[in-house]
């Protein structure tokens, strides 16, 4: 949620979007693709829960991007790196959502510039439960809540600061202040 408070214009125009609940359960295109590329960019790109994903096994000796691997070799596909590549992401460590508006590239697998949940047969089975319970969690969170920084606080001051692990989590909580919406 830090990346999107740092990028005001969009949590402005992602928010103001959500005035009502017919909006949130809206299946207007434009909306859904953009509420995608929001969650792509955040969720998947930028801080996938496991960087690091499930490792493999090599059956046989293979070439890989010019590397010989040998038989029954453990091999580590780090997500949180493919995901911030530079030479396939301009500006590869900014919040912009608006890539993947009118991009190919998901988050299923299909496309490996972008890999969060792994890819192939061996995907993430959990992968569509997980996405929809984030966004249902999100899609609750804006509709209920204004969310402003505190008094003294800019978003230039927000820490993305992570620390290594199995699984992606701040170093430093991001600290909101959340007000109810009226019922007007």
């Amino acid at each position: 949620m830090s990346m999107e408070i740092r990028r005001i214009h969009c949590w402005n125009r992602y928010n103001n979007s959500h005035c009502d609940l017919g909006h949130v359960l809206s299946t207007e295109e434009p909306r859904v693709f953009e509420e995608n590329s929001i969650r792509s960019e955040r969720f998947d790109r930028l801080q996938p829960t496991a960087p690091l994903l499930v490792p493999r096994e090599t059956l046989r000796k293979c070439s890989i991007g010019g590397y010989q691997v040998p038989a029954k070799t453990l091999v580590h596909v780090n997500a949180w790196a493919i995901g911030r590549d530079p030479e396939t992401w301009e500006k590869s460590e900014e919040f912009r959502p608006e890539r993947f508006i009118g991009s190919p590239i998901d988050y299923k697998g299909r496309n490996f510039e972008l890999i969060p949940f792994g890819a192939g047969r061996r995907v993430c089975p959990g992968m569509h439960m997980g996405v929809a319970v984030v966004e249902l969690a999100l899609a609750n969170l804006l509709y209920k809540f204004d969310w402003e920084m505190p008094k003294g606080m800019n978003t230039e001051d927000l820490d993305f600061d992570v620390l290594p692990g199995l699984t992606t989590h701040r170093k430093n909580a991001l600290v909101l202040v959340a007000r109810k919406r009226s019922d007007d």
